[in-house]
């Protein structure tokens, strides 16, 4: 019996190592997809602990040309294959008066546009063999609507959108579409963030630092929530409240955000 199959792009650490080891424990075979081959290396030899076959692949999600040689990759190796995790991101900071263009260019081309690339190098080969599941990761900031870190958040509620219209357009073949809206959790997106100010790192550092979840914790969420067909899966149960608040009560939202927003201020001055 063939085993299951997953590819998940930014495997090499953080949430998407964590996520390799979730689906590799469940049986999968995992394809590491990762900017940085070293690591997908090192991340593939971790799995051999779980039994399975599984392979390292390098990838630029920012550049047409490096996801169209991925996908020829994984054709390769697999004839098919179970879930897609579009998973690879970074962070940005700032507000839109402070934010220079070139950040708000590097951050959607990679955690937007890099979603686009990696949904349409496989949505073809998913209508195909009509079964499957994409999964791409956004983030609470693409709700939230946060101050400070507008490019980030635009770049991550265009991943919401896109997750939905995809959700559509796949439900005829019977594939499934979900899109993950993780909050602050200890990993380490912080590494390549960009932002004209060294304020907001300090705080959201503080806030990974001070995370109940780790990756792993977040990675058994969104694998039991993919089991069940969830397509808005958000890991921390004080987003899920939040995200109910924001859709019913909009304006009491908006109170409590900016009091939120100041707090972390006055914290991070």
């Amino acid at each position: 019996m063939t085993r299951p199959r997953a590819l998940i792009t930014g495997a090499g650490s953080g949430l998407g190592r964590a996520l390799a080891h979730r689906y590799a424990r469940a049986g999968y075979d995992i394809g590491v997809a990762e900017l940085i081959p070293e690591r997908a290396e090192t991340v593939v030899g971790e799995l051999a602990a779980h039994g399975g076959e599984h392979f390292a692949v390098r990838v630029d999600v920012g550049d047409d040309a490096s996801v169209e040689t991925m996908r020829d990759a994984v054709r390769a190796h697999w004839d098919g294959f179970d879930v897609l995790i579009n998973n690879a991101g970074v962070a940005s900071a700032g507000s839109i008066a402070d934010s220079s263009l070139d950040d708000w260019r590097w951050v959607t081309n990679i955690d937007l546009f890099g979603v686009v690339r990696g949904m349409k190098a496989f949505a073809p080969m998913f209508q195909k063999q009509r079964r499957g599941h994409v999964l791409s990761t956004a983030s609470f900031a693409g709700i939230a609507g946060a101050p400070g870190i507008a490019s980030y958040g635009v770049a991550k509620a265009g991943v919401i959108a896109l997750s939905e219209a995809l959700r559509a357009e796949m439900e005829p073949f019977g594939v499934k579409v979900s899109v993950i809206c993780p909050s602050f959790f200890k990993t380490n997106l912080l590494e390549t963030a960009r932002g004209p100010n060294a304020q907001f790192a300090g705080v959201a550092s503080k806030l990974m630092d001070n995370a109940k979840e780790s990756a792993d914790d977040i990675a058994d969420y969104v694998f039991k929530a993919q089991q069940r067909g969830d397509f808005m899966i958000i890991p921390t149960g004080p987003e899920r409240t939040r995200w109910r608040l924001k859709r019913w009560l909009p304006e009491l939202y908006f109170r409590e955000l900016m009091k939120f927003a100041r707090k972390m201020a006055a914290r991070g001055s």
